[in-house]
């Protein structure tokens, strides 16, 4: 079982395979929270914060990188997403 320490490092590790792409448009993500019970809390910053894409970037990048890279995280969540307006 990995600590939250732990955990941090490989989000962070999964996030820094994005960020390029999230800062070439302005933005970034920060770790807000995680909890005993493996589920993240991130937050979009800088330009991400309010792009009407960062709903299919968290969808398509974001999440998609974590799972893949840290399969001990049960759920993940933006406390900051810009929902979509249709």
């Amino acid at each position: 079982m990995s600590t939250i320490e732990e955990l941090t490092q490989k989000i962070e590790a999964s996030l820094d395979s994005i960020r390029p792409y999230l800062k070439a448009d302005g933005g970034n993500v920060t770790i807000n929270n995680i909890s005993d019970d493996h589920v993240v809390q991130l937050e979009f910053v800088g330009a991400c914060g309010n792009c009407s894409m960062s709903t299919m970037t968290f969808k398509a990048g974001v999440e998609a990188a974590i799972k893949r890279d840290v399969p001990e995280i049960k759920a993940i969540e933006v406390i900051n997403l810009t929902p979509i307006n249709h």
